[in-house]
């Protein structure tokens, strides 16, 4: 193997992804996306790839390893193929989904491009439709990639490429296996790419037998950020992240604040909104023109606004002391392009503040970021409405004190003349003015109306993202023929797993799926995570018998919920979820242990069952 070490914090000539030999309609959607230098490990795969040879990439999460696989891959698509030319294998349905949604910005310059992601927990039905259909990418999760090649709905005879993608963390969730029997079916005739973090011996075994005469790129990233700078992070869905971000501005003390989006499009529509609530901001991209580029930068400096919104490329070489702050409201695509982006903040010897954005699916990249930062970000804590409130009072303060400094003789002219028209107190109207200046908004910030308790227990899921154990246990669907005890064990260990430590009051409920058709537990929890979006530690006990299944969860469940779960099919069989009044669940701590085998094992029990609308 030849090794080629990059060490990031090297300064010199780089290449330019112009300097590259990708397809016209990738390089579009570079350009497009606002991508203008690869990063280190891009550079160093993307020509080997593009090449034929096999790769080895051993870097940390969050250094543009998809971008390295994915461009190659696209470049030598061939769109009438007429099925999957590459396969990626993810650890978790969430990598699974954002490697998908990569492949989609590059690619969407070319012709009939899909990347379908298949995972466990989804339908079924989907999936199948997405492969018949011809998609040329196929991005999953080792346990449902299997399902399908079993199930013949995933040819392999046109597949080119395959990835391995975090092949450590693969190994460290128990996929090692399955990597081995995929890799097995594998056409012999194909470039085979391997990207991990770490070695550890049944990976370079793998390498071994599976790679030939691969090149092997390692990244070693060196960051350098200023100790002046505060790094936080804060969650939240990607429609909640606007109003949020009003109300950082409203509770940060800041100078100048610079917010980094990922389009064009995107600077103008937030520029548009801040406006629109008060601030004094403006949009900064690739299509303004250099002379007016120059006079936004210059009246940000001079103060004439203080928020400025602005792309990755528009904002490269902006030097502007006074930014105190630098929000990531759509994170960057990569920890070198978080580095860059917080670096326009504490400069001078001043103190800065850096802001990175996250939904669920985005967590990787903080992940990457704190590993090589070598500590962790903090989570942004929001005062109470009070404190809120009372800083408004206080902000608004200062500014009629700076107003009444200015010269208003004008104004006192204007509405001289209108009390003499009109008997109005003086205070009530200069509260109108107020009222006016704010957009006939009213001036105190309001506590949301709060949701009933027991959604929230199940939206709280959804927030706090999905934990490992669940991943493992709904992705490792098996063939039952083949291996049906070790799945049993599997989702065993799960059980106990999921309920352990879980206080709150549960509820039996009856599936109408069971082992009798195909299904395993590991397949239930994860149709009830992806549609509920309820957390493991909140599912209970699951009793599977041959034609219906009981598992106990939290009590109150909204009735929207209840209802969508009626028709959500597991193994193409819909759940029909009904209250079961045969047992009351066992308490939390009982959660774990192994049912006996029911006398009825094979019949069904007459139970009484009600509709949740009654």
């Amino acid at each position: 193997m030849s090794n080629e070490e990059i060490d990031d914090s090297v300064e010199g000539d780089s290449l330019a992804f112009t300097d590259l030999p990708l397809a016209p309609e990738v390089q579009e959607a570079i350009e497009a996306i606002g991508y203008e230098t690869p990063s280190p490990i891009q550079e160093q795969a993307i020509p080997e790839l593009l090449a034929g040879r096999d790769l080895l990439g051993i870097a940390d999460t969050g250094t543009g390893k998809t971008a390295a696989f994915a461009l190659p891959i696209l470049t030598n698509l061939d769109p009438d193929g007429g099925g999957p030319q590459a396969v990626c294998l993810t650890p978790t349905r969430e990598l699974a989904i954002q490697v998908a949604e990569a492949f989609e910005s590059f690619g969407n310059r070319i012709r009939r491009f899909q990347a379908l992601p298949i995972y466990g927990g989804s339908d079924y039905g989907k999936q199948i439709r997405g492969l018949k259909s011809g998609a040329p990418i196929v991005v999953g999760t080792p346990g449902r990639i299997m399902d399908h090649i079993n199930k013949g709905t995933l040819k392999l005879d046109k597949v080119r490429t395959l990835v391995l993608d975090e092949a450590d963390e693969m190994l460290s969730m128990g996929f090692i296996e399955d990597i081995e029997w995929i890799l097995d079916h594998m056409p012999e005739e194909r470039q085979t790419a391997l990207f991990s973090a770490t070695m550890p011996p049944q990976i370079r075994k793998i390498c071994e037998k599976y790679l030939r005469d691969p090149a092997e790129v390692t990244i070693k990233v060196k960051t350098s950020i200023s100790p002046n700078i505060r790094q936080r992070y804060v969650k939240r869905r990607s429609g909640a992240k606007t109003e949020t971000l009003f109300n950082i501005l409203e509770t940060e003390d800041h100078d100048a604040v610079l917010i980094f989006a990922k389009t064009k499009t995107g600077t103008l529509e937030l520029a548009e909104r801040l406006q629109a609530r008060g601030h004094s901001a403006e949009a900064l991209n690739g299509d303004i023109p250099q002379n007016q580029r120059e006079r936004i930068v210059n009246n940000l400096k001079q103060g004439r606004f203080d928020v400025l919104v602005a792309t990755d490329v528009a904002a490269r070489g902006l030097d502007v002391e006074r930014i105190s702050h630098v929000v990531n409201f759509d994170p960057p695509f990569d920890v070198e392009s978080y580095v860059h982006r917080i670096g326009r903040t504490g400069r001078a010897g001043r103190t800065g503040d850096a802001i990175l954005f996250l939904t669920g699916k985005e967590k990787r990249l903080m992940r990457g970021i704190e590993k090589i930062m070598g500590g962790k970000l903090e989570l942004y804590e929001f005062p109470s409405l009070e404190d809120l409130n009372e800083q408004k009072v206080e902000r608004y303060f200062a500014r009629l004190d700076d107003s009444l400094e200015k010269d208003l003789t004008e104004y006192q002219e204007v509405l001289s003349q209108y009390l003499r028209k009109n008997e109005v107190d003086p205070l009530k109207l200069a509260a109108a003015l107020a009222n006016m200046e704010a957009g006939n908004k009213p001036f105190f910030l309001q506590k949301p109306p709060e949701r009933p308790r027991p959604r929230q227990e199940f939206e709280r899921g959804r927030d706090r993202g999905r934990d490992r154990g669940r991943d493992r246990g709904r992705d490792r669907g098996r063939d039952r023929d083949r291996d049906r005890g070790r799945r049993r064990d599997n989702d065993d260990r799960r059980d106990r797993r999921s309920s352990h430590g879980s206080d709150v009051p549960m509820k039996s409920y009856r599936l109408e799926v069971g082992e009798g058709h195909g299904a395993g537990k590991g397949d239930i929890v994860g149709a009830i995570a992806n549609e509920a979006g309820l957390e493991a530690r909140y599912m209970g006990k699951i009793r599977m018998f041959q034609h219906h299944s009981f598992i106990d969860l939290p009590d109150g469940m909204p009735r929207e919920i209840f209802e969508l779960l009626q028709n959500v099919q597991v193994r193409g069989q819909p759940l029909q979820i009904s209250k079961d009044f045969g047992r009351k669940p066992r308490e939390s701590k009982d959660f774990g242990r192994k049912p006996r085998e029911s006398r009825n094992f094979g019949k069904k029990p007459r139970r009484k069952k009600e509709s949740f609308r009654k």
